[in-house]
């Protein structure tokens, strides 16, 4: 079938970036039918002469808009690497300024019911039934809006635009940087084309066999993923290096680490019982695990709204990063275009009562972080579509070139088991290992990380094998402030984005 063609334009006047549109077949395996159209963006390499090609970037999600969040974080892309290579990205199918998955007739009806149910996620019975109500409703609404769109936005199909996107950029292979979910993308397009790979980068990465098969007794995709855990041993982390420090690097510190755990621990029982304004326990800790996600400024900014719900005052929710410069920095991007993905991608307890017995299991082994990691996956209950077109695996079919693998040490979202999983199944693989904290080296920088990406990208040296980085900046440190989206891990909910939430809205992290 032939390449789509991609008329670039500056995307605002004056804008450095410039944006197409691509019309690619809905069903791949009837292509003569619909076509729907997919929003992509480019910023051109700014070394002149020196051009190697196009660097392809997802920021994860599932449900991260490309043509926003590549913008807000191009300047975390090394310099060489901008400098070589023009670096596109895209919303993919279903998403933001694409073809979009779009359940509600206005904003003001999505926000109606959003408000239906709890921030962050339901505590107690009454709050309970109320979520899983709205995200019955919700499927309902989706299965009346647009049911065959919703059976073809799976990672296979938008692998399967990611080729496409290749050859209109005229390059002979794939050039590819994901990040969270973005990773389970560039295994797929990796398994399904393994002889179009020049080089691809898979930072934070999902865990692919947790991705795709579910688990006896039935688990969410994050609790297989390890999600739950993951995130505890960060937050873990940031309260011991909090009471580690003084309230003037960290505003929550009680001291020492053990009366900062305690700390916390009282506040979540206090929020329980007693709110702070709209802040109830739910919302506090979504917005605990999703702050996690980048260590500057998140942690810092992150124990200033503690310390201020700690003192009862209602804390000022975080900063959004700037709008870039584009035609619609503010796409629609509701619940339902991650959990289009998600829940047509990757199995999920269909029971909307099971999920309540696994909060409370996975509470035990990982507190408060488990219950919000549970309900992130809730909306898949009655989720009404599954993919036409779906890829599951072998995971190591030979590439025609080796992929870098990064994995942080504490990621709160994607942990560092699922990068060794990653690096295990893949034919041909290099394992690098970031010690630091956050969710994605690339908004949590190590310019150790980014001077072997470089050479990667560049001329395919991979780092030797075992190789370590550190991270350049440590938590509470006196740190510059890192611009860039959170790069999510929960899907659905209030969450504030999986594998990085999206910058309006509150995707796989606010609940995201």
């Amino acid at each position: 079938m032939p390449a789509p063609q991609l008329d670039w334009k500056p995307c605002v006047q004056g804008s450095p970036f410039d944006c197409a549109t691509a019309k690619v077949p809905l069903d791949y395996l009837n292509p003569g039918l619909r076509t729907i159209e997919l929003a992509v963006i480019r910023h051109k390499a700014t070394g002149p002469g020196r051009r190697i090609g196009t660097l392809f970037f997802n920021p994860g999600g599932p449900g991260g808009p490309g043509t926003v969040q590549m913008p807000q974080n191009y300047e975390s892309f090394p310099q060489q690497v901008r400098e070589r290579f023009d670096i596109v990205s895209w919303d993919p199918r279903g998403i933001g300024n694409s073809t979009a998955v779009n359940c509600f007739g206005s904003r003001k009806e999505a926000d109606a019911w959003n408000a239906s149910k709890a921030a962050g996620f339901p505590v107690g019975e009454q709050q309970r039934t109320a979520y899983i109500a709205a995200y019955k409703d919700l499927a309902r609404r989706c299965q009346q809006r647009d049911p065959e769109l919703l059976r073809h936005v799976s990672t296979a199909d938008t692998a399967r635009d990611l080729e496409q996107l290749r050859q209109a950029v005229g390059d002979p292979q794939l050039t590819y940087l994901g990040i969270s979910y973005g990773t389970f993308l560039g295994a797929t397009y990796a398994n399904l084309y393994p002889g179009k790979v020049r080089a691809m980068i898979f930072d934070s990465n999902v865990d692919p066999q947790a991705w795709t098969h579910a688990s006896d007794p039935p688990l969410t995709t994050f609790l297989r993923m390890g999600a739950d855990r993951g995130a505890a041993a960060v937050l873990d982390k940031f309260l011991a290096l909090c009471g580690s420090t003084t309230t003037a690097r960290c505003a929550f510190s009680a001291g020492s680490p053990k009366a900062t755990r305690d700390k916390f621990d009282q506040l979540m029982r206090r929020l329980r019982q007693h709110p702070v304004g709209a802040w109830t326990y739910g919302r506090t800790v979504g917005d605990t695990v999703n702050s996690l996600y980048i260590v500057h400024p998140g942690w810092t900014g992150l124990a200033g709204r503690l310390q201020n719900l700690w003192q009862g005052r209602v804390p000022e929710p975080p900063a959004l990063p700037p709008a870039p410069p584009v035609p619609n920095p503010n796409p629609y991007l509701g619940d339902e275009q991650a959990a289009a993905v998600f829940c047509s991608d990757s199995p999920n307890p269909r029971d909307p009562a099971a999920y309540h017995a696994m909060e409370e299991a996975s509470a035990t082994r990982a507190g408060d972080a488990g219950r919000f990691w549970t309900w992130a996956a809730e909306g898949c209950a009655d989720w009404p579509a599954t993919a036409a077109n779906i890829y599951r695996g072998p995971w190591n079919k030979p590439t025609a070139h080796p992929v870098l693998v990064v994995g942080t040490t504490y990621d709160p979202a994607t942990p560092y088991s699922g990068a060794q999983a990653m690096a295990k199944e893949l034919a041909s693989a290099r394992l690098l290992t970031n010690n630091g904290y956050g969710h994605t080296e690339l908004i949590n920088p190590s310019s150790c990380v980014k001077a072997y990406e470089s050479r990667y990208l560049i001329d395919g040296t991979l780092p030797p094998a075992g190789a370590t980085c550190q991270q350049d900046t440590p938590p509470f440190a006196a740190a510059k402030p890192q611009g860039g989206v959170a790069t999510g891990g929960g899907a659905m909910a209030d969450v504030d984005s999986l594998v990085v939430p999206p910058p309006a809205a509150t995707v796989v992290a606010d609940r995201q």
